[in-house]
């Protein structure tokens, strides 16, 4: 099997003068007043560089949130999977557990409570830093103990085993977070993870990492997420490279349509979220297309009342995250609810949302603050007015 040395992060890089450009069609449907208060920073995340988290609220009420953590910066050989719990509806967080810490680099976290009780973990390893630790250590231009660290981390493997290292991983915990399987292949990797249908299957949508078929659609499993196997590909949109579609997330509406959020970095709608529905399980997806929402990537959570909620990055003029609604199982979207708007770069985003109760929610995502090398978690709870 060929493997690549991939840059990831800069492979799906859009210039902010080019995302611009872009012209969205006006959304139908206004914005429901809401109330959100001040964003607080998530204190057992500072210390090391932490990013691309996914939040999970557990049937017996505890909020469960990974994360890839203990990083020097975005790029790097140190990332590992952190899992957090709160047992206060996120007013505090416990000191995190490292579940996975393979020898290169875990990145973007997804998690997920199966109705068995289950929970599912997934990463994606990357080599990423290769590329920055041997131009650094041709121009001699980084201070000799960083350079140490590095080496001694990249030396943790051969490149035959850092090869075999790359891969879309999952683990999995029947008790609650407390212990967890060895990791195994999903297939697939999205920053949020799998979902549970409402017909006792998990479905993960996302993209075939380290391969050269490209593939990009579904995977579903019949055994609580201790097995995967391919369901179906999402078609290209015409004048498309599906390479450029990347992390996606997908929900299932009260009617059992299923939907699909991408992010897309073809020209044709550059920077925007497309949207795909299977109204047959996943079994066949339709062809992506644009609901004009600039930002990416989206986290799609179902609400006790049956609306659809998209919460994703918005990474230009007043950096920060939003949210939206849909009440028509994703025919249209709200316009935008702006969770926070103040960001000092655009190192940020991959916002997810759970519903606490009654109108009340809770988003946490990454952020790189001003005058700061490391990313943190933060959050911010909001209701409907």
């Amino acid at each position: 099997m060929k493997t690549r040395l991939m840059k990831r992060r800069t492979a799906i890089k859009v210039t902010m003068a080019s995302a611009a450009t872009v012209l969205l069609p006006r959304q139908s449907k206004a914005a429901p007043a809401v109330n959100v208060a001040t964003p607080e920073v998530i204190d057992v995340s500072v210390g090391h560089y932490s990013g691309w988290p996914t939040m999970a609220k557990r049937s017996n009420g505890q909020l469960v949130l990974v994360a890839s953590g203990t990083r020097e910066s975005h790029v790097c050989p140190f990332g590992s999977v952190q899992f957090y719990r709160s047992h206060d509806q996120g007013r505090t967080w416990l000191l995190p557990q490292t579940i996975l810490d393979t020898p290169i680099d875990d990145r973007d976290a997804g998690i997920l409570e199966t109705n068995q009780g289950t929970l599912l973990a997934t990463t994606f390893t990357s080599n990423a830093y290769v590329s920055l630790f041997e131009k650094a250590q041709r121009e001699e231009n980084w201070e000799a103990d960083r350079l140490k660290r590095w080496r001694a981390a990249h030396s943790r493997v051969t490149p035959e085993e850092l090869q075999a290292t790359l891969g879309t991983w999952m683990i999995r915990s029947t008790d609650g977070g407390i212990t967890w399987t060895k990791p195994y292949d999903c297939i697939l990797n999205s920053p949020h993870g799998p979902i549970q249908l409402s017909d006792g299957k998990q479905l993960y949508a996302g993209k075939h990492l380290w391969r050269e078929d490209g593939y990009i659609g579904s995977v579903i499993s019949e055994d609580d997420g201790q097995s995967w196997k391919r369901q179906a590909r999402i078609p290209t949109r015409e004048g498309d490279d599906s390479a450029l579609y990347h992390e996606l997330h997908a929900v299932e509406a009260p009617s059992g349509k299923l939907l699909a959020h991408i992010r897309n970095h073809n020209k044709n709608n550059a920077g925007e979220t497309l949207q795909s529905e299977s109204s047959d399980g996943g079994a066949t997806w339709s062809v992506p297309h644009s609901i004009g929402v600039w930002g990416f990537p989206s986290h799609l959570l179902r609400l006790r009342d049956g609306r659809l909620l998209m919460s994703y990055g918005y990474r230009r003029g007043s950096m920060g995250n939003q949210a939206r609604l849909s009440q028509d199982e994703g025919k249209t979207w709200s316009e935008p609810i702006t969770l926070s708007d103040e960001a000092a770069n655009y190192d940020l985003g991959y916002v997810t949302t759970v519903e606490l109760s009654d109108g009340e929610f809770l988003s946490v995502w990454y952020e790189k603050l001003a005058d700061s090398s490391k990313a943190i978690l933060r959050q911010t709870r909001w209701s409907l007015a």
